[in-house]
């Protein structure tokens, strides 16, 4: 009876270990999946700032090179796409073209050396800049997130509860799309 009684108590205690470690690896990956979701944001919200600041560098530009109107309407088109982007493929896509429509809008600012010394498009390309350098960090940061999630989900013993969990996409450039792509601007 003492021996069944110390087997049942050990079972238990077992029970009780395997229940406890189900139940972290499962909380660890909804932590993983809140990273991702979280790091997702911060992409969205530097493409906003991006977003927010084009408006106003093509008005900039515009008031000098009123005659340039195919890539105004090339940058506002480039700009649309992205804000009504979804996915995070979407985004990648929308967001190459909107690269692509603005390294031509800077190559028409080289043009105009009296819009090159506007201190407004200084301060906006500046601005510009300082964003694309947050987006960079922030793409990093999301598809690391995404690579630690997507590996909690397929690896085991976390593929064995990650019933309803999907992988998350990486952001990657647009397919067939590379820096090489996008025109360099020397000021």
């Amino acid at each position: 009876m003492k021996y069944m009684l110390g087997f049942i108590l050990a079972m238990a205690v077992v029970v009780a270990g395997l229940a406890m470690m189900v139940v972290g690896i499962r909380n660890g990956i909804v932590t993983k999946q809140e990273v991702v979701k979280e790091q997702w944001s911060q992409i969205d919200t530097q493409l906003q700032r991006r977003a927010d600041l084009i408006p106003n560098l093509v008005s900039t530009v515009k008031g000098y090179a009123a005659h340039e109107e195919k890539i105004m309407t090339e940058v506002a088109a480039a700009r649309s796409r992205l804000m009504n982007a979804g996915t995070p493929v979407q985004k990648a896509e929308a967001d190459t073209a909107l690269t692509a429509s603005l390294g031509r809008l800077l190559m028409v600012a080289e043009n105009y050396p009296n819009l090159k010394a506007d201190q407004t498009f200084v301060r906006l390309q500046d601005e510009l800049a300082g964003t694309e350098n947050r987006v960079a960090v922030a793409r990093t940061r999301y598809n690391e997130a995404v690579k630690t999630y997507n590996a909690s989900i397929r690896t085991f013993p976390g593929s064995l509860l990650a019933k309803g969990f999907e992988r998350a996409d990486y952001f990657q450039s647009a397919p067939g799309k590379n820096a090489q792509d996008v025109p360099a601007v020397q000021f």
